[in-house]
């Protein structure tokens, strides 16, 4: 899985510069056809011009058939940041010899040198072991064929499709606890978890679209249908449970899960810990939720007007219980809405007690 921290991201954004389907990626992949290697530094700047010796200056628009004949010649070639132009080729590059490398090719260890002193992407294309590297900063990855990537890919997305099937489950589960009031830490523990193990396979799969490019539509497209809702999913059950329900407190328990490790995941005490509900004995205690879940199915309910209901009645059960009359002292709401309210919670309420039972 591709990190995605600062560093990560400068990773993924270069994965994506030369993902199938681009100019750059036919490039590479005519170098390596051609039984040829390549050094490619995309991007220039001072500290560059500093460490490179030789070559000619070009300044010419960059194709890949261009990039191909180049990487015929000794030395390496020199990209703008944007890949638009090819700006120096047969350039000799020494970077300081003192930046660790665990690499052994010459041309490997060039290249991981170089991205480590200028922080600029370079692009490895060995000529023996027919294989493209990308190096950002201290991060190596191996370029792999589409073919692979897709094998581990739907690997994942059969993975995932049987975990939001449980996620499903279990999110009805609980709303039918929410409205006979029946909900323990416990039960609010086991969906964040699911929640979250959801989300941590999209993310794995979005790094393989990420490197697909043009390959990865049909399985962009899989992943959009499979996690839609998930995100609002995550914030609506903790703006339900957390003590507090601001956007502040909720943005720092979604990365405090985030940051869980796998173990720590599938431990209920240690998701109710980090969702500061209870400690490991307390897991079977009883807990009320606020309503914004429930309301968010609600057809046509702005959330604001949510919002506003969860702050006047100050829980799901008093919602639950509130006529058309009690809905209607609160802001933003009139007569056909506080209709549409109550008969949204009563169908929901319904439909849930069915499914459960």
């Amino acid at each position: 899985m591709i990190d995605r921290t600062e560093a990560g991201g400068a990773l993924r954004a270069t994965l994506a510069s030369i993902a199938p389907g681009t100019a750059m990626r036919d490039g590479l992949e005519r170098i390596l056809r051609g039984r040829t290697g390549a050094l490619i530094v995309l991007g220039y700047d001072e500290t560059v011009e500093a460490i490179s010796s030789g070559g000619f200056q070009l300044d010419v628009p960059f194709t890949a058939t261009g990039l191909r004949e180049l990487a015929k010649m000794d030395g390496a070639i020199i990209l703008t940041a944007d890949l638009h132009t090819i700006h120096r080729a047969a350039v000799h590059l020494m970077p300081d010899m003192r930046i660790p490398s665990d690499e052994t090719g010459t041309r490997h260890r060039t290249a991981s040198r170089v991205a480590r002193q200028t922080g600029l992407p370079v692009v490895s294309v060995s000529q023996s072991m027919q294989l493209i590297a990308a190096y950002v900063g201290e991060n190596r990855h191996v370029i792999e064929e589409s073919g692979q990537i897709l094998s581990r890919a739907n690997q994942a997305l059969a993975t995932l499709e049987r975990y939001r099937a449980r996620l499903d489950e279990v999110a009805s589960s609980l709303s039918a606890l929410e409205i006979e009031d029946l909900v323990t830490v416990r039960d609010v523990a086991t969906v964040a978890q699911r929640l979250e193990m959801v989300t941590r396979i999209a993310q794995e799969i979005e790094d393989y679209v990420l490197e697909l490019g043009s390959d990865g539509r049909l399985l962009s497209l899989q992943l959009d249908e499979l996690i839609t809702g998930v995100d609002a999913d995550r914030e609506l059950v903790l703006r339900d449970y957390l003590p507090s329900d601001s956007e502040d407190d909720v943005a720092a328990t979604l990365a405090r899960i985030g940051a869980l490790s796998p173990t720590d995941l599938v431990d209920p005490s240690q998701m109710a810990k980090t969702l500061g509900l209870a400690t490991a004995i307390d897991l079977d205690s009883p807990v009320s939720p606020r309503g914004h879940r429930l309301l968010a199915r609600v057809p046509r309910l702005p959330q604001q007007v949510g919002d506003r209901l969860v702050e006047h009645f100050g829980g799901l059960q008093k919602l639950l219980s509130a006529s058309i009359e009690d809905l209607l002292q609160v802001e933003g709401v009139g007569e056909q809405r506080a209709r549409g309210v109550r008969e949204g919670l009563s169908r929901l309420a319904e439909s849930s007690i069915v499914e459960r039972y």
